[in-house]
C-alpha cells in the first residue's frame, strides 16, 4: 500500500477518535467520583465543626467556604485565561515552576472543570448547608421565631457573598492571569519537590541537585 493509502488514513483516524472518546469517559468517570469524595469531605467536616462550634466560629467557617470557592474560581479563569509564551521563555531561563504553569496551560480544561464546576459548586452546597446551620443555632441560642425569615437572610448573605466575590475575581483573574497561574504554580512545586526542598542544602535548588 502506498503511504498516504487513504484506507490508512482512515483507520489511524478512527483509532484517534476512539480513544478520545475513551479518555473523555474516562476523565467524567473521574469527576464524578472526585466530586463525591470532595463533597463529602467538605460536607462532614463544617458540620463536624460546626455542631462543636459557636454562631461565631460557625460564620468564620462559613465565610472560608465561601472564600474557597472564590479563590478556586479565580484559579480557572485564570488558567484558561493566560498565555503560555511569558512561560516558555520562563522555563529558557530555568525559572522554577516554569513547566508546572505550561502543563496547567496545556489542561486548561480539566484544570478549570476541577476548579470552576467541582470545587465551586461543592463550596455552594456546602455553604448553603452552613447557612442553614448557623440559622438553626440562631433560632435556637437567641430565642429568635420566623426559621423562614432567618434562614432568607443567610440565603441572601451567602449568595451576595459568592456571587459578588466571583465577579470581583473573575476581573482580578483576568487583569492577572498570569501572575496567578504564576503562583499556583509555584505552590504545585513546592509540593512536588517538598523533600529535595527540605534536604537539599541551603541555596541550592532541587534541579541543580540532580545535575550533580
Amino acid at each position: 500500500m502506498a503511504k498516504g493509502d487513504p484506507a490508512i488514513s482512515k483507520q489511524a483516524s478512527s483509532k484517534k477518535e476512539k480513544k478520545s472518546k475513551n479518555s473523555g469517559l474516562t476523565w467524567v468517570i473521574t469527576i464524578f467520583f472526585t466530586t463525591i469524595l470532595v463533597s463529602g469531605v467538605f460536607s462532614f467536616a463544617s458540620n463536624a465543626l460546626m455542631d462543636a462550634s459557636g454562631v461565631f466560629v460557625a460564620f468564620v467557617v462559613l465565610l472560608l467556604i465561601v472564600l474557597v470557592g472564590i479563590v478556586f474560581d479565580v484559579i480557572g479563569v485564570a488558567v484558561t485565561s493566560a498565555e503560555e509564551r511569558p512561560f516558555h521563555s520562563m522555563a529558557a531561563k530555568k525559572v522554577s515552576a516554569a513547566s508546572e504553569a505550561i502543563m496547567l496551560l496545556r489542561n486548561a480544561d480539566k484544570v478549570a472543570s476541577i476548579c470552576n464546576d467541582v470545587i465551586g459548586d461543592i463550596c455552594g452546597v456546602v455553604s448553603g448547608a452552613a447557612a442553614a446551620n448557623i440559622s438553626a443555632q440562631l433560632i435556637t441560642r437567641f430565642g429568635l421565631s420566623g426559621l423562614s425569615i432567618v434562614s432568607l437572610c443567610m440565603s441572601a448573605l451567602v449568595a451576595g457573598l459568592t456571587v459578588g466575590g466571583k465577579a470581583v475575581g473573575k476581573s482580578f483573574a483576568l487583569r492577572s492571569s498570569t501572575r496567578i497561574v504564576l503562583l499556583v504554580s509555584r505552590v504545585i512545586y513546592g509540593i512536588r519537590h517538598f523533600p529535595s526542598l527540605l534536604f537539599c542544602g541551603k541555596g541550592r535548588s532541587p534541579r541543580k541537585e540532580k545535575r550533580k
